[in-house]
């Protein structure tokens, strides 16, 4: 349901991707705020840092973010921008299993307000794995969604980012990689791994439209001290109780609200209205 009124009705928001995120993030803005998005052309947002890795990015995630929101709005003119950076790996609370963080900033240069929202994504098809030309793959690929989802072959050894090949989405190209990789690595063998930029990546495009939705409904929320948009949660207050021993634990306790332009701050209870841990997250209980 969009929400209205909010100060961002009618308005245009520059989005900076070279990687079709548009698509994914553009609906729930406009169905949220009523916030059109432009994308900004031209823009080389991979000078900021690749998922490849041939450009290292500089700086966290946020910093970077909001860098390229800047670009976006410099190419545009716009006072408001938008960008996202995702980060992929172990999963952050499930270190066995992958799984990624997704960050979307909006900056709003009129109100000198940034809004930041992030998402741990559980829903990743984020892998790799390292072959010789005639190893068989099939189950690799059928795993990670080939050719639905892109991937990204190079040399397992040496010079890594030599003869690399993005974007794969034919099994025919894709067999051919292998073997230039192969042939260019010092071990003899290729690196395959999931394209993880938006425009290869449906299962990322959804985690991306799910921040979106998040973010936008953030910033349809006025700080109830001044008014500002972007009211939400900030941060965390940890020490849930464990229901056996009442011995504080790492689980959160309470939710910190609070505004990006002002210090209005907020401790609310647990939104799940849990007041307990269970034993198996006491120190005490469950060393």
């Amino acid at each position: 349901m969009r929400v209205h009124p909010t100060p961002y009705h009618d308005r245009q928001v520059a989005l900076a991707t070279m990687h079709r995120k548009e698509e994914a993030i553009a609906p729930a803005l406009k169905e949220t705020l009523g916030l059109f998005t432009v994308n900004a052309p031209e823009l080389d947002t991979d000078q900021l840092g690749t998922f490849a890795g041939e450009i290292p990015r500089r700086g966290n995630m946020l910093d970077t973010a909001v860098a390229k929101a800047r670009m976006g709005m410099q190419a545009t003119g716009l006072s408001l921008g938008l960008a996202s950076e995702g980060s992929f790996g172990p999963h952050p609370l499930i270190p066995f299993f992958p799984g990624g963080i997704e960050l979307l900033v909006f900056v709003d240069d009129e109100r000198g307000l940034i809004v930041h929202e992030t998402l741990v994504a559980d829903q990743t098809n984020f892998s790799h794995r390292i072959v010789s030309p005639a190893d068989p793959i099939d189950d690799f690929l059928g795993r990670v969604g080939f050719p639905a989802h892109g991937l990204i072959v190079r040399p397992n050894a040496g010079e890594i980012h030599r003869d690399i090949v993005k974007g794969i989405t034919r099994r025919a190209v894709l067999d051919a990689s292998i073997k230039l990789a192969a042939r260019a690595s010092a071990d003899g063998k290729a690196h395959i791994e999931t394209d993880m930029r938006a425009h290869m990546n449906p299962t990322r495009m959804r985690s991306l439209a799910t921040l979106a939705s998040q973010l936008g409904r953030r910033l349809a929320i006025p700080c109830p001290a001044c008014a500002a948009p972007g009211w939400g949660r900030i941060d965390v207050v940890k020490g849930l109780p464990c229901e056996e021993c009442a011995t504080r634990t790492a689980m959160v306790l309470k939710e910190v609200f609070g505004c990006v332009a002002c210090s209005r701050r907020d401790e609310l209870p647990r939104r799940d209205g849990l007041t307990h841990a269970s034993p198996a997250h006491c120190p005490y209980c469950n060393p």
